[in-house]
């Protein structure tokens, strides 16, 4: 007859308990740190097919690349802390592209006017969301959708259809006597020390403001509440209303400084910039969920994704991948991106 010895058992059940939360540390570390352990193998496989992808000016291509997208993706962020989605962006940013060479070219504006006026009505546009949204109820996506057309549509109107360069023939005949201003071009092409582009610290400047802003603030964790429980802000003191009206004012000026970085890149306004920005920059802000495992929006997160997204493109160029796969690659990224943190991470906490 075999005897149990009752003893042992909560000893063994403590050591399976011990395995388990172990084994629940491990999995959680690696959702965590997930996005950065596939980026280093993807950096690391990339050298090694083509020793070239490593070089310092290389990899500066690549982050002055994402940068624009990044720029977006985070102010996309900010509207998605505040339960809210800004389907507008590319439009901004398109826009402010013609309207920075419009006011260079034909209203003769030197850089030091042109940059506010653009930062400006971006700013402007997101002031016309907030209130087509928070004041008069429209769904945030339809609001969004419906600027994005008038914007689409209104870059046009000025030129009659035409891009915008030095000796633009305007609608009535006469030609626009102004060009770029050397100083605005500086913002697109020039680097610190040479190796260092100005978009790129300005996407590092931006990241970083807004992870102060959302991370470190009261207003932030006020962002953060409203997406979540409005009724908890209203009764922590504040305004949903305004807060969400910062998160696309925010939004809007975020567009506008994105698209006078790619004006500044061309020194030409072409009708057809910023096509695929929208797209891109929902895709950086959405893999950013799965960054640290956080399964929210954030500016880091944000960042990360772009940079991710722009690393494997960049590498698959430079390896002859047809240039037709990209947006599937972009789609591949964003489900497993979305499979990780939805799904996998799921199972992880049952």
């Amino acid at each position: 007859m075999t005897i149990l010895d009752e003893s042992a058992l909560p000893e063994r059940a403590t050591i399976q308990d011990n395995t388990s939360e172990q084994r629940g540390s491990l999995g959680a570390a690696l959702r965590a740190g997930a996005v950065f352990l596939l980026l280093g193998l993807m950096v690391v496989g990339f050298a090694l097919a083509e020793p070239a992808f490593i070089n310092i000016s290389n990899l500066m291509s690549i982050l002055q690349a994402v940068s624009v997208v990044a720029i977006l993706g985070a102010g996309v962020t900010v509207t998605l802390a505040v339960g809210g989605f800004d389907l507008s962006i590319g439009a901004v940013a398109a826009s402010s592209v013609m309207a920075a060479s419009y006011a260079m070219i034909v209203w003769q504006l030197d850089a030091f006017a042109t940059v506010p006026l653009v930062l400006a009505f971006g700013a402007t546009i997101g002031l016309i969301n907030a209130f087509l949204i928070v004041r008069l109820r429209v769904p945030d996506l339809l609001a969004t959708l419906a600027v994005m057309f008038l914007l689409s549509g209104l870059q046009l109107i000025p030129t009659a259809g035409r891009s915008i360069s030095t000796g633009l023939i305007l609608p009535d005949g006469s030609k626009a006597a102004g060009a770029y201003d050397p100083a605005f071009l500086l913002i697109g092409r020039y680097s610190l020390s040479a190796t260092l582009p100005v978009s790129v610290v300005l996407m590092a400047l931006v990241a970083l403001v807004l992870y102060v802003l959302t991370e470190r603030t009261r207003i932030g964790r006020l962002l953060f509440a409203t997406g979540g429980n409005e009724v908890a802000t209203r009764l922590a003191g504040a305004s949903p209303a305004r807060l969400k009206t910062l998160a696309y004012v925010i939004s809007g000026a975020l567009a506008s400084l994105g698209g006078i970085v790619i004006a500044a890149r061309v020194g030409r306004g072409d009708v057809s910039s910023g096509g695929s920005l929208l797209m891109d920059a929902v895709a950086a802000a959405l893999i950013g969920f799965a960054v640290l495992n956080l399964r929210r929006p954030n500016v880091l997160g944000t960042v990360v994704g772009a940079v991710f997204v722009g690393v494997l493109l960049n590498g698959l160029t430079m390896l002859n991948a047809p240039y037709y796969t990209q947006d599937f690659v972009k789609g591949a990224v964003l489900v497993g991106a979305l499979a990780l943190t939805y799904g996998l991470g799921r199972n992880g906490d049952r």
